[in-house]
């Protein structure tokens, strides 16, 4: 498996927690060195391990907004 590295660079939000203690968060995460995105995954309870997730610049997530707001929920 290939390495890489992350830097969380802002910890925007808990979305959920699961019954295992595991949160899904909403953050900025510069991966490898690259410009930070939002990345919404789950991370242990003590934050050393994540699960997959996905990772959204800035265009992505507003065309995601865009999307929810016009959805009925």
């Amino acid at each position: 498996m290939a390495e890489f590295t992350y830097e969380i660079t802002e910890r925007i939000a808990v979305l959920s927690t699961n019954a295992r203690g595991w949160e899904r968060q909403l953050n900025m995460i510069s991966w490898n060195g690259n410009e930070p995105k939002y990345d919404i995954r789950d991370w242990s309870p003590d934050g050393s391990r994540m699960a997959k997730g996905i990772s959204l610049t800035a265009e992505e997530l507003k065309t995601l907004k865009d999307i929810l707001n016009d959805m009925e929920l």
